[in-house]
């Protein structure tokens, strides 16, 4: 719960003065909707936000706002010592260097920090949350995870009175992108891909977005604050898009399905936690397999409130510059909550068995196989599911093409993780079975 303080008795406080460190498309976002809405947001919360001083990498660089009225300095750690600035917004980025010994220093100086660095939460977010709360301080991160979507306080505030049960999101704009554009026009992977860096969608190295690695960051932002658990990213199962194929995608669509990338996190009722990144089979007609494109969505499973689902850009300059100027106004108003909706020493690390656990999680599967067009290839496969107790609700095969290599598509009834992979491992061995079985689970969402 946030707690504000009260304005002065004259009406108005002081202005609440802060300082930007990054001044990339969000860091200018937040500048741009300062200029233009200063007035307005004075009136709104008692006092004027007054920025003092930027940093960034370039001086020289050209920018779609007007940066000369304010106090540049090379170093953005000077920000941190004066004793006028009431806020550090951090924009840098990276999970270390710059950008965290900002922010340890801000808090160390006794100022506010606002942030939109996913990475530098999920790694070192516990630590700068216990810095925060030994002195009271607020530390904002909204904009970390989903862009303009307010999927943090939704969960930290909003469903505050909930047991949260699970987690199901769309995470990352540029995979949702990139599944998206492939189903709508036919094109492989990297054809889209291509596009979508070309659109500014992707960076020039993708690995970060396409391998799952950002959706993870924000899962595990998230399951923080809901199930109270550290995350060692070592030892979490996150799969990203590069496998997926246009045919693939072609299956999904005959079959009912489109394929997204999921974040997905679960408690039990003893309190054990599941959690995983990778691309999933989702029913088009949901509402989940509706949102496309650069779109990010969130759904909330809770007790008593059963379940939200909240939908919005994920990235861009307004709505992340939206998020950040949400905290910012929070910390100007007073606000103070425990940064993961807990004391950060109640915080524990999640236990070392829950990937085991997760492999006897059962699930549906879409199992695809590139085989020698034979006669019996179905029959041996079917044996290899057989011998793992896998039995098959669906088998597609899309024409002939005799001893030619084609796709045969399975759909597969509950079956363990551990069971699937083992048989796609002993399917890899048939000498009819061409190259490594594409297997996506199917989420009833």
């Amino acid at each position: 719960m946030s707690v504000y303080s009260s304005p002065s008795s004259n009406g108005a406080q002081a202005p609440y003065v802060i300082g930007i460190a990054g001044l990339g498309t969000v860091g200018c976002g937040v500048i741009a909707i300062l200029q233009s809405m200063e007035r307005e947001l004075a009136d709104k919360i008692g006092r004027t936000i007054l920025v003092k001083m930027v940093s960034a990498q370039n001086r020289a660089k050209e920018r779609p706002v007007d940066i000369g009225r304010y106090q540049w300095v090379d170093d953005a750690l000077e920000m941190a010592d004066d004793p006028e600035i009431d806020c550090i917004v951090e924009m840098i980025g990276g999970s270390d260097g710059p950008a965290k010994a900002l922010v340890e220093k801000a808090l160390a100086n006794g100022k506010a920090v606002v942030t939109a660095n996913k990475a530098l939460m999920a790694f070192h977010g516990a630590e700068l949350a216990k810095a925060a709360e030994g002195q009271s301080l607020f530390l904002g991160f909204e904009a970390a995870v989903a862009g303009g979507i307010p999927a943090i306080k939704i969960l930290r505030e909003s469903l505050g009175g909930n047991r949260v049960t699970g987690i199901s999101g769309i995470l990352n704009g540029t995979c949702n992108y990139i599944l998206t554009t492939m189903r709508e026009s036919g094109r492989s992977f990297d054809d889209v891909l291509a596009e979508a860096q070309a659109l500014g969608y992707a960076e020039a190295d993708p690995s970060f977005d396409i391998d799952g690695i950002d959706a993870a960051h924000k899962l595990a932002i998230l399951c923080a604050i809901a199930f109270g658990v550290k995350i060692d990213f070592s030892t979490l199962p996150v799969t990203g898009i590069r496998h997926i194929q246009a045919g693939d995608i072609a299956y999904a669509t005959q079959l009912g399905y489109r394929i997204k990338l999921l974040g997905l996190a679960r408690s039990d009722a003893h309190g054990k936690v599941s959690i995983r990144v990778e691309p999933c089979f989702v029913k088009a007609d949901s509402q989940i397999g509706a949102v496309e494109s650069v779109f990010n969505a969130v759904i909330y499973d809770a007790e008593p409130v059963d379940r939200i689902m909240v939908v919005g850009r994920g990235a861009g300059a307004g709505p992340t510059a939206s998020a950040v100027l949400s905290d910012i106004l929070d910390a100007a108003q007073g606000a103070v909550l425990p940064v993961y909706a807990r004391p950060c020493d109640q915080l524990v690390t999640l236990d070392k068995e829950f990937a085991t656990r997760q492999q006897d999680e059962e699930s549906r599967f879409y199992l695809r196989l590139r085989v020698l067009d034979v006669p019996g290839v179905v029959a041996d496969v079917a044996t290899v599911l057989k011998n793992y107790q896998i039995s098959i609700s669906v088998v597609s095969q899309e024409g002939r093409a005799p001893k030619q290599p084609v796709d045969v598509v399975f759909v597969l009834h509950e079956a363990s993780e551990k069971s699937v992979a083992d048989a796609c491992r002993d399917l890899s061995e048939l000498q009819s079975v061409l190259e490594r079985p594409t297997v996506l689970r199917i989420e009833d969402l």
